[in-house]
């Protein structure tokens, strides 16, 4: 049994909505519409599908594969406002395979990050993926800091993580000799993998089972569609008319949204809540040099703040060989804005007038501050990573990539920390399902997350 999906807001009903019609078979659908659209380097002629999916990062590949397998008559698309796939968070994060250690039992999280893993091991195996099972300690190198450890084990525990062990200094150093620690989780099911090609090997599989990708299309609007003058069996069949900012626009049935950084526009434009709001927090990543790269085995934790979401700068090996270290978690200026000085005017004013960012602003200032210093002054970031590994040195280190993490934020500034997935009432609102608030582990429970939107969607449809 899944959990039941948590829904938030009033402003457009989010409650459970009944629909009594059902999809088209594919003998009744009527194709045709505005113009021709393409998909990679293919194009075709119909606008119509029973679903379409707005964002191609991973969630929204894994759900439209896993929607089109287990319902191979409907027609699906997936549009995406790039001219690639999963670019942004899926494509800019480390890569770890994350074995559900850390998050609340009985949550979303836990559940879905559980059953997510040995899902994506399975799949990567079976599609002949490149991964690595390299496992994670979570060290301890502060003695007030041991409680917090146990704790996090006994949650480990209790969430079922496979092969959790507390070890003490001398397994540390025999499998991180490099590392110092009083006491550590040892997590053999962690492991890392390149999530951009997992994704585009989601959309290879989505495309072979008929499905359809449009690129470079941005969504403007989601709306009841214009009646044709002929008043057309295709207007009344496929009623949401999903538009870009190019005036080109596509018909459906059903839409579903992965917007990731976007999600809570993109709600909006559906006429359903805009909250929880997104605010983006930048991760910086430090490269280890090349010749410095024996220092590191696995990948290497702190134990984390309970109070935030972020799970602290750390050490984890790459497949190709690279080691990086971080993130930290500044705010960033713009919601793809991936250097120190990206800054967009609407995403700020967003941040300071919609979103309760100035709330948590307040309660956590020194927090904030110190993240706000240590990504501008390097020696800083070296400082904390010398506390695990005190061979690390300025001269050891490289300014390597960023990504953007899309945190859902409420009105009273309290991060949002755990899944939230929610749709709407009235013409549009209950045609839509919409995934508000899918960060980390969002990518290693992919998966798992696809297989309960198509549940969702095949009971709030009617499939």
């Amino acid at each position: 049994m899944w959990p039941t999906l948590r829904y938030l807001g009033t402003a457009c009903g989010l409650a459970r909505c009944r629909f009594a019609g059902g999809f088209l078979p594919a003998s009744e659908r009527t194709p045709g519409g505005p113009g021709l659209l393409c998909w990679g380097d293919r194009s075709f002629s119909t606008s119509s599908f029973d679903v379409v999916i707005v964002g191609g990062g991973i969630v929204g590949l894994a759900s439209a594969r896993t929607l089109i397998l287990k319902h191979p008559g409907l027609s699906i698309g997936v549009v995406e406002k790039e001219k690639d796939l999963a670019l942004h968070q899926t494509g800019r994060n480390s890569g770890v395979i994350h074995s559900g250690i850390y998050y609340k039992p009985e949550s979303l999280k836990a559940k879905l990050c559980v059953e997510g893993a040995a899902l994506i091991y399975e799949y990567c195996k079976l599609k002949g993926i490149p991964y690595r099972q390299c496992g994670k300690l979570i060290v301890a190198v502060e003695q007030e800091e041991i409680p917090r450890l146990r704790a996090l084990y006994e949650r480990g525990l209790q969430n079922g993580v496979q092969g959790l062990r507390l070890i003490q200094q001398e397994e540390i150093k025999k499998k991180e000799p490099y590392c110092r620690g009083l006491m550590a989780i040892d997590c053999p099911y962690t492991g890392i993998v390149n999530y951009q090609q997992v994704a585009l090997s989601f959309a290879q599989d989505f495309q072979d089972a008929g499905g359809s990708i449009l690129k470079d299309f941005e969504v403007k609007d989601i709306e009841i569609a214009n009646e044709s003058p002929s008043r057309s069996k295709d207007g009344m069949n496929y009623p949401i008319a999903v538009k870009n900012t190019k005036g080109e626009e596509v018909h459906c049935r059903y839409v579903v949204t992965c917007a990731g950084l976007h999600s809570d526009r993109i709600s909006e434009l559906s006429g359903c809540s805009p909250d929880p709001q997104i605010v983006p927090f930048r991760g910086d990543y430090l490269l280890l040099k090349p010749e410095k790269g024996y220092l590191v085995n696995g990948n290497i934790y702190p134990v984390p703040d309970s109070r935030f979401p972020f799970l602290g700068v750390h050490f984890t090996p790459k497949l190709d060989g690279t080691v990086w270290l971080g993130p930290n978690a500044v705010l960033a200026f713009k919601r793809e804005g991936y250097r120190p000085f990206d800054f967009s005017a609407r995403d700020v004013m967003e941040i300071i007038l919609k979103s309760g960012f100035l709330k948590m602003l307040l309660q956590n200032f020194s927090y904030g501050a110190n993240e706000m210093y240590k990504a501008c002054f390097l020696g800083e970031t070296v400082k904390h990573l010398q506390k695990f590994i005190p061979e690390i040195t300025t001269s050891d280190v490289l300014r390597g990539p960023a990504g953007v993490r899309a945190q859902a934020l409420d009105r009273n500034g309290n991060l949002v920390d755990d899944f939230v997935f929610d749709g709407g009432a009235g013409e549009i609102g209950d045609r839509v399902l919409h995934v508000r608030n899918a960060p980390s582990p969002a990518a290693t429970s992919s998966l798992a997350i696809s297989r309960m939107i198509a549940e969702e969607v095949q009971q709030r449809f009617k499939l």
